[in-house]
């Protein structure tokens, strides 16, 4: 019963974090203004792709070993991120 409930809780927690990141990358406003959802689109994935950079990072910060190439791995998918939410918003 409990290896069950675990996977439940499993999928909620993704399904949460995509309806909030949706919400966070402005899922209202092409339905509001009539416009196209390429940017919510892009918006949620380049938070996923922060997210998992920061997730690398505390890897980096609770792991045993290999402690230097997670935090490595994680700053560089961190700065990817970053240098996409600057091309989203056309500064590159």
């Amino acid at each position: 019963m409990q290896i069950g409930g675990t996977k439940i809780l499993t999928g909620a927690r993704y399904v949460y974090l995509v309806a909030f990141f949706a919400l966070l990358s402005g899922l209202f406003y092409p339905i509001i203004t009539h416009s196209s959802w390429d940017l919510v689109i892009s918006g949620t994935l380049i938070l996923f792709v922060g997210l998992a950079g920061t997730v690398t990072i505390y890897k980096a910060a609770t792991a045993e070993k290999h402690k230097k190439a997670y935090l490595i791995i994680g700053l560089a998918i961190t700065s990817i991120a970053l240098f996409l939410v600057y091309g989203a918003i056309g500064r590159i």
